[in-house]
């Protein structure tokens, strides 16, 4: 299969463009607004696009609570959704009224953050504390505007000691789950990580500082 995007002519029942930029990280969201009303809602189109200083992104369509609530009050949270926890995740994507609690709906408790204003999911080992910096539009070749990237700088970061183990953090024992296509997820666990060293100069963890 080889098909042309605009044209749509894959000949399949659904799209499969989500199916091949997979799997992917999902950025479960807690904001609040003015009045201190809590959103929180899972985020498909995320992740960390810089490292110094740490930065994390996500995009979504439209003016949703999300991106509204972060726009008002300029922070957010972030926090990592597991297999253990993917019912209450899934749960938090119900298309609730404005400052309905996304987090009580799921059955979710939620942690103060240290940092920033908006909770982190408590059940979760491990959350980012946010300030806001900009919202970028993304306008396709067409002229059109229907996606929006909202990102952030971390302040704070937030582990589980549970899952930090000889001086790292044992992700695969946090067991994350990530996006596919459809309606469909990948689990992540330790029996799927292994390890590969980059050529000299080439960027390897233990070649930089703190």
């Amino acid at each position: 299969m080889h098909y042309n995007v605009t044209a749509a002519d894959h000949g399949l029942p659904y799209d499969p463009f989500k199916a091949v930029v997979a799997p992917r990280p999902i950025g479960w969201i807690t904001a609040l607004d003015r009045d201190g009303r809590v959103n929180c809602s899972p985020y498909s189109f995320f992740n960390a696009i810089s490292d110094k200083p740490h930065m994390v992104a996500f995009g979504g369509g439209g003016m949703k609570d999300a991106r509204a609530f972060i726009e008002e009050t300029g922070e957010f949270t972030c926090s990592l959704s597991t297999f253990d926890l993917r019912e209450e995740m899934n749960r938090t994507s119900a298309p609730l009224p404005r400052g309905e609690d996304e987090m009580a709906f799921a059955g979710l408790e939620a942690a103060p953050s240290k940092f920033v204003k908006p909770p982190r999911v408590k059940a979760s080992p491990a959350a980012l504390e946010c300030k806001y910096l900009q919202t970028v539009p993304l306008t396709s070749l067409e002229g059109v505007t229907n996606y929006f990237l909202i990102i952030g700088q971390v302040l704070g970061i937030y582990i589980d000691d549970a899952f930090i183990r000889d001086g790292i953090v044992d992700t695969g024992a946090m067991r994350p789950i990530m996006r596919a296509g459809y309606d469909q997820y990948f689990q992540v666990g330790p029996e799927q990580m292994f390890k590969m060293t980059r050529p000299p100069g080439g960027g390897n963890f233990n070649e930089r500082k703190r």
